[in-house]
């Protein structure tokens, strides 16, 4: 894997555009009565013509038999080795929200969910409560202070919500108390160096209390967190790869993870149609866009195979109005597999296709797992995708004599 120095030595900027679409959760598993996964399912002539004009493949996002969470995955994605830029969900979260952070805040993702007489989680998402039920909550367990540690709770969508721990020496070392998974009880928060006791007694205590606190607020009558962590320092997307790179993500955890790259976040509708409005209307602006659809991962992960389908479907649909823009590089796959079959990320790789007027078409005729398989790329990281980005948009230089 070429590294981001190596990368930076040999960029060079153009006009050209790339256009990056992430379909979040995208592979699937097939489905036990018909044999074909969620993508082979749906009816997807567009994404089907840009697979017949492009090249395929399939891509690890970070590791064979590695199931990815959502952060390294789209890091690998934009370019960025997920082993060794680590980052915690916490504050991802909280720069999606642009969340006011001081030096020091420590930020936890949160979940509300539902535990039953014995503790026993029976629902990770307190069945997706509304967001506005979700801010209802968080002004109930905001404004807690132990042992000297202000703690900031804010509402971020659905069932999701951000705690901010603020206060002196409140160390990130710290593991989850969300099992992410049904049927176990809420594990404490424990310490990863002894340094960060303290901290989990704190974040555990701040558990203990919002349980009381939520007690008869059934569904959403206990709290979940992980993803502890301190702002991270990474290197911009603009000064490694010479771009101007843009951000066009309805969920605030990919509005962070963009900024966290450099990205600059544009603001934006929710459904796939008021997105590629969005792209449409600053396409003279940037000459990298990400977009994210969210819908494909909340269905995988709520087992509908057939919503899934049905969110496929409609991005497929509304693809004309990408192609018409004539983007230099048109990129299409996802940051892990969402199997319904399974109802959670996996690690399966994730097809991928890449369509420019420069790349050398394989005989895919399908954009689907089992026809990407056989394409001309094979199986790869997804740390090669942004080199195959730059070279297909003419940014890359020749690298050596």
């Amino acid at each position: 894997m070429i590294g981001l120095d190596q990368i930076r030595k040999i960029v060079s900027p153009t006009p050209s555009k790339i256009v990056l679409l992430v379909i979040d959760g995208l592979g699937g598993l097939p489905h036990p009565e018909t044999g074909r996964t969620e993508l082979e399912s749906a009816q997807t002539p567009n994404l089907d013509r840009l697979a017949r004009e492009g090249i395929c493949g399939m891509i690890d996002t970070v590791g064979s038999g590695i199931t990815p969470g959502s952060a390294p995955g789209h890091l690998a994605l934009f370019g960025y080795d997920p082993l060794r830029f680590i980052v915690g969900r916490g504050m991802l979260e909280a720069l999606g929200i642009d969340f006011e952070l001081k030096a020091g805040d420590v930020a936890a993702r949160g979940n509300f969910c539902t535990i039953d007489g014995s503790g026993l989680i029976t629902d990770r998402r307190a069945g997706r409560l509304s967001t506005q039920r979700c801010s209802e909550l968080c002004r109930l367990l905001d404004g807690m202070n132990i042992e000297g540690v202000a703690i900031l709770v804010s509402p971020v969508r659905e069932h999701r919500f951000v705690t901010v721990f603020r206060g002196e020496g409140f160390l990130s070392a710290l593991g989850d108390s969300d099992p992410q998974r049904e049927g176990v009880s809420p594990r404490d928060v424990i310490a990863h160096s002894p340094r960060a006791e303290k901290a989990a007694s704190i974040a555990n205590e701040f558990i203990a209390q919002a349980r009381a606190t939520l007690a008869d607020r059934y569904p959403s009558n206990m709290v979940l967190l992980r993803g502890f962590a301190h702002y991270p320092d990474f290197p911009k997307m603009s000064e490694v790869f010479s771009l101007k790179p843009a951000a066009i993500a309805p969920y605030p955890m990919y509005c962070g993870l963009a900024k966290v790259v450099g990205m600059e976040v544009l603001s934006t509708g929710t459904t796939v149609e008021e997105q590629l409005s969005t792209l449409a209307e600053h396409y003279n602006s940037y000459d990298f866009f990400f977009l994210h659809v969210k819908e494909t991962d909340i269905a995988g992960e709520d087992g509908d195979f057939a919503r899934k389908v049905m969110v496929i479907e409609e991005v497929d649909r509304a693809l004309p109005r990408l192609i018409d823009l004539d983007p230099d590089v048109i990129i299409v796959t996802a940051d892990h597999s969402t199997p319904a079959v399974l109802k959670g990320h996996s690690w399966h790789p994730v097809p991928f296709l890449l369509c420019s007027k420069l790349c050398r078409p394989d005989g895919v005729v399908k954009f689907s797992e089992r026809d990407c398989i056989s394409g001309a790329l094979g199986r790869f990281p997804a740390t090669d995708v942004m080199p195959l980005a730059l070279a297909n948009a003419l940014k890359l230089k020749k690298f050596g004599a």
